[in-house]
């Protein structure tokens, strides 16, 4: 097998010591070294030194968790990086150790079988960092929110089910109101100031409860969180906002794809980048994302058509921005939800809409224009005589005889 890489190294990358083996190719023979070094920063640089004096051109790890993150920004600039996913380069099972696996790397490196993994350059890399915090924040906040039900459950107090934001101005003058002690409807009522939709009656009955001293505490006690929270995620949002300037223009041709809000085109950025060289071609964007069935075959036959794994951070907010898209009216990618989900149902349909969405976004940012709709009969045009036998069959199977002519 070819020899891409005659001096090259396979690091093994733990929380406290690296394992690394340097391979050499001289004269048709292979010589190999072993050394471990600490993960502080005096280890690292202890390691780029040892490299260097090989003559060492490529390295390559695993991504172990955020262990191989110093490790890489301290290697990068000096050597050509490659980064393994773990699932991809699995050595012979019953030959696991550290050294085996420094070896087994610098082996497949040697012969370029390592598949890159994306490593978005350092920007890219703080505002991910930020889009994913504000994302855990967000989480926070709905789990608070939940355990402010199960208190006012817990006192008999019934409003969860007719006020539509409990965090909302009313809802939150309500809390405040049983916070202070107030426990007459009336009052309660009146400090929503008249915003409720829900019949009065219906309010006063769900306002009389049997709040207590714990139940205030616990209140409290969530709301105040809720609030701090909420101010970290303004915080965070301000910061991410400071990071996007230089993707200014992308981040809003990103926002005319129907379903994508300001905190998708965030999110896209962040998890994918501006600049779409890194990925060959749309469909491997959308491979990368999880947004295809997997290729599981065997003797002729498909055994599974599941999703991929992806980016676990990219793909739920692709969802939920399908869904979106699926109710914006006179547009293409509604049409396609329509189309798909009378023969797929909605979560294959709403699936496929989100990797329409990922596509639109690849040829966005790539050619650095806006979206383009193709209207919602796009489909029905593209390939007129199938969409003319398909509503036949269908006329068939509802007991009528159908022939076709063309139109004079």
């Amino acid at each position: 097998m070819e020899v891409l890489y005659p001096k090259c190294a396979g690091l093994d990358v733990h929380k406290e010591v690296i394992v690394a083996s340097v391979r050499v190719v001289e004269s048709g023979r292979v010589q190999r070294w072993l050394n471990r070094f600490a993960t502080t920063t005096r280890g690292i640089l202890a390691l780029v030194d040892w490299l260097r004096d090989y003559g060492c051109t490529q390295v390559g790890m695993e991504a172990t968790g955020v262990y191989w993150k110093p490790v890489w920004h301290l290697l990068e600039g000096e050597f050509g990086l490659t980064l393994a996913n773990a699932a991809a380069v699995r050595n012979v099972p019953g030959r696991k150790s550290d050294v085996n696996d420094a070896t087994w790397l610098s082996d497949l490196l040697a012969h370029g079988l390592i598949r890159d993994s994306f490593v978005p350059p350092a920007p890219i890399q703080q505002l991910r960092d930020l889009t994913r915090t504000r994302k855990q924040l967000v989480r926070e906040v709905c789990q608070h929110t939940q355990r402010l039900q199960k208190t006012l459950e817990d006192g008999n107090v019934k409003i969860t089910g007719v006020i539509s934001d409990l965090l909302g101005v009313s809802g939150r003058a309500i809390l405040r109101g049983l916070i202070e002690g107030e426990t007459d409807p009336e009052r309660l009522l009146q400090l929503a100031g008249g915003r409720l939709k829900a019949p009065r009656q219906r309010l006063l009955d769900g306002l009389q409860g049997a709040v207590t001293d714990h139940h205030r505490f616990l209140l409290r006690l969530h709301l105040n969180h809720i609030e701090g929270l909420e101010q970290l995620i303004r915080e965070v949002e301000a910061q991410i906002e400071s990071l996007l300037d230089p993707f200014r223009d992308a981040y809003q041709r990103l926002q005319t794809i129907p379903g994508v809000s300001r905190v998708v085109a965030q999110t896209l950025l962040a998890e994918i980048g501006a600049d779409m060289s890194h990925f060959p071609s749309s469909a491997h964007l959308v491979s990368w994302a999880g947004l295809c069935p997997r290729l599981d075959e065997s003797a002729g036959k498909g055994r599974s058509k599941r999703l991929r794994h992806g980016d676990g951070w990219l793909k739920p907010v692709l969802v939920q921005a399908a869904w979106a898209a699926s109710r914006s009216k006179d547009t293409y990618l509604h049409s396609q939800f329509v189309r798909l989900r009378s023969r797929r149902g909605p979560k294959k349909a709403v699936v496929a809409v989100a990797a329409s969405i990922l596509t639109a976004a690849y040829f966005i940012l790539r050619d650095g224009v806006v979206y383009k709709d193709l209207g919602p009969h796009y489909l029905e045009h593209l390939d007129k005589t199938k969409t003319a036998k398909r509503l036949a069959q269908r006329l068939q199977n509802l007991g009528y005889q159908v022939e076709l002519r063309p139109a004079a």
